[in-house]
């Protein structure tokens, strides 16, 4: 491809810096993907990808050298960079000479779609970018509709966040209500039962129903779920603990609940 070159000193280079740091504000949810694997990802879902930087040096395998001209025909700017370029605006080892700048998808409470089965997870106040990203990645193995933010600590454009839903972020329906009681009101509204994931007067997990339409919500990694949630007397759901740790990584807790709801929504 015939690709105007940049340098590191370049504004377009300055603002994946940007990126990713995560440090300034991103009104328009945009997030760095990197490697062959995102940039399918991409392509897979028709987001808009605003600007992409092509190393063809750094490019090792035939797929990525075929998929960078459908890149580059979808991007608003292309731009070709050098080695030395790349490993600036680059947090991997190997990206494939590939850097895309893209904008998430945007979901709202009124356009979200539930079914009447529907299994959704509410994140409140979870503040690692991994165990996010994580979770959405687990959301979209057990067929769930919708992930809710409360009390949000991190971004979705994380780069952190994307890299650990291996893309999922792009897809899984997503919507953030600041106050816990305004997603209680959303989730009442929409006949949702609603379970928290806590150890203290729960149910452990095997003796919930799941019935019907299903949130589960889930806490901050070290302070739990926060107060608000506690007001309307939910039940809470629990998965036992019998050795000596008191508690479980709240990835992994939640995914043992999403797939038990799961597996009993679909009667496995």
């Amino acid at each position: 491809m015939e690709l105007q070159q940049i340098g590191a000193s370049h504004p377009r280079i300055k603002q994946v810096v940007d990126l990713q740091k995560n440090a300034s504000p991103n009104p328009r949810r945009r997030f760095v993907a990197e490697g062959l694997w995102a940039h399918n990802a991409l392509l897979d879902t028709g987001v808009e990808i605003d600007l992409f930087l092509w190393c063809p040096e750094s490019i090792y395998s035939d797929e990525a050298r075929m998929r960078s001209e459908s890149i580059a025909a979808r991007a608003h700017a292309a731009y070709r960079i050098s080695p030395r370029t790349l490993e600036r605006v680059s947090e991997r080892d190997k990206p494939d000479g590939l850097v895309s700048v893209a904008e998430l998808p945007s979901w709202t409470p009124e356009t979200v779609r539930l079914r009447d089965d529907a299994l959704i997870l509410v994140a409140d106040a979870v503040e690692i970018p991994g165990n996010l990203g994580t979770l959405i990645r687990t959301m979209d193995a057990c067929r769930a509709d919708c992930l809710v933010l409360t009390n949000r600590r991190t971004r979705l454009t994380h780069p952190k966040v994307f890299r650990a839903s291996h893309g999922m972020v792009l897809s899984m329906p997503s919507i953030e209500l600041e106050q816990p009681d305004e997603a209680v009101d959303w989730l009442l509204s929409r006949d949702v039962t609603v379970y928290l994931a806590d150890t203290d007067d729960a149910k452990p997990y095997r003796h919930v129903s799941y019935a019907g339409r299903t949130a589960i919500v889930v806490g901050n990694e070290r302070y739990g779920i926060s107060k608000p949630w506690y007001a309307h007397g939910f039940d809470r759901v629990c998965v036992p603990m019998l050795g000596a740790a008191d508690s479980l990584n709240v990835a992994i807790s939640a995914s043992v609940l999403m797939y038990e709801a799961r597996a009993r929504k679909d009667g496995w």
